[in-house]
């Protein structure tokens, strides 16, 4: 009995990555010597096996840097920087101090952030460490508690690698998408190199489609919780990220583009965050912290 291609490619891919090398080999030794696959096709499958087994491998900070670049060069291709020397300054300030505090206060390129000149509300953390924030959202930050509201939920984005996995799952959804296309029909060398290809294509282009589409609702709550604990451990008012997003509420209509599009609606991430204690209870501001911010962002 023969066995078909498709399935032997199926079968590969549920078997996990500890043995994929080992039993690629042996099922395209099988598929030789039954006349299934020729010699090249059986060389083909071998090495979409090892495209296969690359995605799988963790993505290394070096890798994420570069990742993270991409992504970055796409997003000042949308939006353009805020050219506001100061203003950047400040929020860059702000934003490494948070980074400083978190589970991951060090990346390959370090962490940068960037405001963009847009009205749009929205903000894009990028893997690696670059940080996007328009002035349509600074608007929706009162002071500078708010802000770094704002900062450390992108922060959490990167603390947590929410880029670097939907990257993964796109990268894998494509290889799985063209097994299932090309099952009904012999997989040729044609086939074979679309399906390595899936993995060694543009990292920019999933990057975007990602920044466009937005990450999970898990994700986004998750990166609310780590923002609100990142707050409380600096001596911000972890309280501030309900004012920041009581603000958007009030800011965002039904046809808004990008949190509007990209985030779970402000009144849900409120709820979520009423379990949290540290958004309950009342903490201290710091009055220095006001005049800086309004010098700063003030005609934002």
């Amino acid at each position: 009995m023969r066995t078909n291609p498709a399935v032997l490619c199926v079968a590969l891919l549920l078997s996990g990555c500890a043995a994929l090398t080992q039993i690629t080999d042996i099922g395209s030794q099988i598929a030789v010597s039954t006349g299934y696959l020729s010699e090249d096709q059986a060389a083909s499958v071998r090495k979409s096996s090892q495209a296969l087994e690359k995605a799988f491998t963790d993505i290394t900070p070096e890798q994420e840097y570069y990742i993270g670049r991409a992504v970055g060069a796409g997003i000042v291709t949308s939006y353009r920087p805020f050219n506001a020397p100061d203003a950047n300054l400040y929020v860059n300030k702000v934003g490494q101090s948070l980074a400083r505090v978190s589970d991951l206060p060090e990346t390959f390129g370090g962490y940068h952030f960037l405001i963009l000149d847009s009205d749009e509300i929205n903000a894009f953390a990028a893997p690696g460490g670059l940080i996007f924030v328009s002035r349509g959202l600074i608007r929706c930050c009162p002071d500078e508690d708010a802000l770094a509201a704002v900062l450390a939920h992108e922060i959490g984005h990167v603390q947590a690698k929410h880029g670097l996995q939907a990257i993964k799952k796109s990268r894998i959804t494509d290889a799985l998408t063209i097994i299932g296309t090309e099952g009904a029909r012999s997989f040729g060398g044609a086939e074979l190199a679309s399906l390595t290809s899936a993995f060694e294509g543009s990292i920019s282009d999933v990057t975007a489609t990602l920044v466009n589409s937005g990450y999970s609702r898990s994700f986004e709550y998750e990166a609310d919780r780590i923002a609100v604990d990142l707050l409380a451990r600096i001596g911000y008012d972890p309280a501030a990220m309900r004012v920041m997003l009581e603000q958007m509420q009030q800011r965002l209509t039904p046809d808004s583009g990008g949190f509007g599009r990209t985030h779970p609606a402000p009144a849900d991430r409120l709820k979520q965050l009423t379990s949290l204690p540290d958004v309950r209870r009342v903490h201290q501001r710091v009055a220095a912290r006001q005049p800086r911010f309004t010098s700063a962002l003030g005609r934002i």
